[in-house]
Parts: C-alpha cells; sequence; structure tokens
C-alpha cells in the first residue's frame, strides 16, 4: 500500500507540474502584415507599434505572457491564406491581426472565423464585414473603409467645390473609398478611375484627369502607390492648379517624408494624429520616435490601440483567449486610446471623431499633419444596419 501510495502521488505532482507546464505556455498571435515591396513601409508601422505596446506591458496581455508569429503577406490574398493555414494548423495560434489591405484580411476571414479564432483588424476595414458578412469574432481596432472619405467628401462639399475627379485602385478598399466620399458630396463628379492595384505610373490616368478640368481630384493611394501619384501629379504641374484632396493614407506619416515640401497645404481627413493632446498620445508618440527614430503614422496609433484593446478585454478574460469568452469581452472593453473616445457600433466597427487636417511643417522643421477642425463627431458606418452577426 505504501508503494501503491507513493506511486499515487509521483503521478499526481507529474500530473500538476504537466498542468503548471502548461498553464504557462505563452499565448500565441499571428500577425500577418504586409512587409515587403513598395507597401512594406505601412507593414513596418503595424509592426513596430504592435510590439511596442507590447514592450511597454512587459510582453503580457491581461498577465498572460505573448508570443508573436510574425508572416509578411506581400500584399497577396493567397500567401495571407497560407499563413493563416500555417499559424492555425502549426502555430497554434488564438488571436490573428495585423492585414493592411482589405482584399487581403477578406483572404483570411473566412477561415480564421469558421476555425474560431478571434480576428481583430489593425487596418482594413470592408464594408463586406462591417455589414451582412459581419462576425461575432471580428472586431476592428480601426475605422470602416467609407469613414475618411465620407468625412472628406462632407468637408470638401463645405468648401463650395463644384466638380471633382475621383482616383482609387481597383481593389475592395479604392471601392469603398471612392463610395464614402460620394455619399456626401453632392456636386459633379467629373469621372471615377479605377487603376491596378500596385500601379505605380499613372501618366496616362494623369493625362485624362488634366483634359477633365476639375476643381478637385479625390484620390485614395496607400503606401508607394501614394508616392508615385502625389509626385507625378506635382511633376505635370497640376499641383498648383487642381485641388488635390486625400483621404488620410495620401498624406500620412509614412508618405509625407518621400513627397516633401510639395505636400504642404494638403488636405485630408484623419481620426488621428500625433499632436492629439491627451496623454495617451503623448506617451505613444515619444515613446515610438524615441524607439524607432521616425514620427508614427495613423497605421502605428491603429495598432498601438490594438494591442491596448486586447490587453482590456484579456484582462477581463482572466488571459484566456478562446473567442466564447474573449469575444464578449472585447465588446465590453474600456482602454485609453490614442485617439481620445472610442466604442464599437453593434457591427464591432468604431464610433468615433473625425477631423479635417493640413500638412504643415512642425516646430522641428519635419513635413507632418496638424488638426484643423472636426468634421464628425461620433461617426459610425452605413452598413451595421445590414449585421445580423454570425
Amino acid at each position: 500500500m505504501t508503494g501503491f501510495r507513493g506511486a499515487a502521488l509521483a503521478a499526481a505532482l507529474l500530473a500538476c507540474g504537466a498542468t503548471g507546464a502548461l498553464a504557462q505556455q505563452p499565448l500565441k498571435i499571428g500577425l500577418i502584415t504586409s512587409l515587403s515591396g513598395p507597401e512594406g513601409v505601412l507593414g513596418a508601422e503595424i509592426r513596430d507599434a504592435f510590439n511596442l505596446g507590447l514592450k511597454e506591458r512587459g510582453g503580457m496581455l491581461g498577465g498572460v505572457k505573448v508570443e508573436v508569429v510574425l508572416g509578411d503577406d506581400q500584399t497577396k490574398p493567397d500567401v495571407a491564406r497560407q499563413l493563416a493555414d500555417k499559424m492555425m494548423d502549426s502555430d497554434r495560434v488564438k488571436i490573428i491581426t495585423g492585414p493592411i489591405f482589405s482584399n487581403v484580411l477578406l483572404g483570411i476571414a473566412k477561415p480564421v472565423l469558421d476555425n474560431g479564432l478571434v480576428l481583430v483588424s489593425a487596418n482594413a476595414g470592408p464594408s463586406e464585414l462591417a455589414g451582412k458578412q459581419c462576425h461575432r469574432n471580428f472586431f476592428s481596432a480601426t475605422w470602416q473603409n467609407d469613414n475618411a472619405p465620407e468625412a472628406m467628401g462632407a468637408w470638401v462639399q463645405a468648401q463650395g467645390v463644384k466638380r471633382v475627379y475621383l482616383m482609387a485602385p481597383n481593389y475592395p478598399a479604392g471601392k469603398d473609398k471612392l463610395a464614402g466620399f460620394k455619399r456626401y458630396f453632392k456636386g459633379e463628379i467629373a469621372g471615377e478611375v479605377y487603376t491596378q492595384f500596385g500601379q505605380l505610373d499613372y501618366a496616362a490616368e494623369i493625362s485624362q484627369l488634366r483634359a477633365a478640368k476639375p476643381d478637385g481630384v479625390f484620390v485614395f493611394y496607400p503606401g508607394g502607390m501614394g508616392i508615385n501619384f502625389v509626385k507625378q501629379y506635382q511633376q505635370a504641374g497640376l499641383l498648383s492648379q487642381i485641388k488635390l484632396f486625400g483621404e488620410m493614407s495620401v498624406f500620412d506619416q509614412t508618405v509625407l517624408p518621400a513627397i516633401g515640401e510639395m505636400a504642404l497645404g494638403g488636405r485630408s481627413a484623419m481620426f488621428w494624429t500625433p499632436s492629439m493632446d491627451n496623454p495617451t498620445n503623448r506617451k505613444f508618440v515619444e515613446a515610438f520616435e524615441r524607439d524607432y527614430k521616425r514620427e508614427p503614422s495613423p497605421y502605428a496609433a491603429q495598432a498601438y490601440d490594438a494591442v491596448a484593446l486586447l490587453d482590456a478585454a484579456l484582462t477581463a478574460t482572466g488571459g484566456k483567449a478562446e473567442a466564447a469568452v474573449l469575444s464578449p469581452a472585447l465588446e465590453k472593453a474600456k482602454f485609453e486610446s490614442v485617439r481620445g473616445a472610442f466604442r464599437f457600433n453593434a457591427n464591432h466597427f468604431p464610433i468615433q471623431d473625425w477631423y479635417a487636417v493640413e500638412v504643415v511643417k512642425d516646430a522641428r522643421g519635419r513635413i507632418t499633419t496638424a488638426l484643423r477642425e472636426k468634421i464628425f463627431s461620433d461617426h459610425g458606418d452605413v452598413y451595421g444596419k445590414d449585421c445580423v452577426m454570425r
């Protein structure tokens, strides 16, 4: 009996040790973003700000050690799908975040959500996931694609501009962006052109734009696409002739260093700028500039907020990341956002303020963005009415 009891005690201790070891396993989060090619600068913002948020929390979220599994989607939905499959099957991640582009996010959404994981957008906000394809386990820590263009459309309308020419890449976000602008701009659309995704030469399109003789042009071109478009627009002599309006990615910190002074006076709509005066934002901007030697962009601000959102929800669940407990916690999560007020609509997209911003030089001589006036308060999206959570 003594031998039996000793063996039983040893087995119990081994079981406790195994349970303890299992409890100490890190929470794995898959970060899929664009890290190569002309758009790699955007993914670098997501990666660096996400890592900064984790670093400030000692590498833990909700009291649980976190391991980030990083993957470069190369802006290709099929590559992102392969990464997501590997992360779910081999790496055993519990949460996936990070895609920049809407076609990439849509390429992984169904398999990730069908597998019961939580998917948190740190950038893309396709209309599909805000409306009929909304899902209880999908959350956007950013905005819905139409929102910034809606704000810019309302602002351009208020300036009395009569005829506007529209341009965007031909992919889901491009179509959402132009739809958002048209929803609030009531003047004449002088032309609506969709260019190839990733296109870098706009000579033919700029020639067509010139011939249309609009009062202004509204464009959505993130990353390398935006840098090339603005430079070629200026080289064509149009920057001083036809007003250039953009949504936030056209005049943000990922493109302004390359565009330089020709961007000064440019107007766009944003939910955030580095100059926002609240304690969380001041701390974020200072830490990001200290660690990465550059001014953060909206992409970075979003990823930093995504970490804070996840931390708040995981704290409420005691570190449990299963969707059944994490998703309800995300819906109710309260955290200090760099943008100020933040809350979720019923479709898990933010309701937030939007501002007109201007490209300026700051006190240090850097080309940056400065807040001008508020355009929308507590602004949501139009697709939520079609959302029935699955």
